[in-house]
Formats: structure tokens, sequence, C-alpha cells
């Protein structure tokens, strides 16, 4: 997806198909990966190609196929990693959060920077808008630019993010969803971790979790 000031490039690859992202600045030529996972490799070929210059990783939470391609990432680009606090257990536990699956995580390296909401988090020239979006996991977070909004796991298309893992919570994910997410208008592009773009009004209308 490309607009005047910025270009966003998704990737997903199996087992969960989750979706990384990189967020890139046309004016700067930086950028940001937003939730490193098994598609890695893919996502960093991307960036060199393009020409690219990573700045920050950016986790809108810490189950570990968000996280398991952040270790690749630092050795090859050492920027700042972004976390929510409130998911540091999680993040401090990726290859237990793994082995309950019968699936390998790598650690993943310490993170340096916390995100809180109401901050502000520049990419380039660009500004991203941290919004604390809790349910799914306790520190999620979505990440709001422009009319584009990265909301990892608390919202799909036609869906929700499950609750049944630590720290979830079915009540606290739809409050967030209703009072953090619907309220920055149905225009709002809605980029999630796994599936498809949707939108915040077509969400609003259609999810059988919100009707």
């Amino acid at each position: 997806m490309q607009s005047e000031r910025f270009v966003i490039e998704a990737r997903a690859v199996p087992p969960f198909m989750k979706n990384g992202f990189i967020l890139g600045c046309n004016q700067t030529h930086r950028a940001a990966y937003i939730d490193p996972g098994d598609e890695v490799g893919q996502l960093l070929k991307w960036v060199d190609k393009q020409g690219l210059e990573l700045e920050s990783i950016l986790l809108t939470h810490a189950h570990m196929d968000h996280i398991s391609g952040v270790g690749e990432v630092k050795k090859k680009w050492d920027v700042p990693i972004h976390l929510h606090p409130d998911d540091a257990f999680l993040y401090e536990r990726a290859q237990e959060q793994a082995q309950a699956f019968g699936l390998q995580c790598p650690a993943a390296p310490p993170y340096e920077r916390e995100l809180a909401d109401g901050q502000s988090v520049q990419v380039g020239d660009l500004t991203l808008e941290v919004h604390h979006t809790p349910g799914h996991s306790p520190g999620g977070v979505c990440l709001v630019l422009d009319d584009h909004v990265f909301c990892g796991d608390a919202v799909f298309a036609g869906s929700i993010g499950r609750t049944d893992l630590p720290g979830g919570s079915y009540e606290t994910l739809i409050a967030s969803i209703r009072n953090r997410i619907l309220p920055l208008g149905d225009s709002k592009i809605l980029h999630p971790g796994h599936g498809p773009d949707t939108s915040v009004g077509r969400e609003r209308q259609t999810n059988p979790f919100l009707n």
C-alpha cells in the first residue's frame, strides 16, 4: 500500500499466517517493523530492496507469533524494541508460549522502550499514536497513523482476538474495541494481525461480536 507520505508492506507465512508490517516514510526512507514474526526473512529482503533504513521495532503485543522474528531483525538492524510493559511477562516467556503449541521459538532480546497510552512514536517524519487496547493480552496496543490502524489481534475482519490465553479477557477486549477503536471513525483502515485489511465502519456494521 503506497501513499504520498508512506508505504505499508505486509507479509504472512505458515503456520500462523500472522501479518508482519513494514511502515516506511517516503521523505526520509526510514522505517519501522511492526510485529516481526516468521515472515521476517521476506520483509527484511524487501527493506533492503527498497533502500529503507529500519529505525525501530514496534510490537502490538507479545504473543509468540508476533515476536518470533524480533531477534533476527535486531541482529541485522540494532534498533530499539518497543513494547507495552503489561505484556512483558509474555515477551519474556516466548519459548514457553511456543512449547504450549508444540513449537519452538527463539528467546527474544530484551525490549528497550515502553509504549504507553497517548504516546507518540516517530518513524522518520511520520507520527504514530499509541492506543492501549487490552483484552487479547494485557499490553495490547493499536498504532494509528492518519487513516491507518495497526490493531494487532484486537479485531479482525468479521471476528475478534481470542481471550483464552494468559492475561486475556473477553469483557476487556470488547470494551477496548467499543471505547478505543470504534471511536476512531468509520473511515479508518484496520490492519489486523491476521487476515485481510478491513475498516472500522465495516466492523461496526457487520462484525457479529459487536452487534
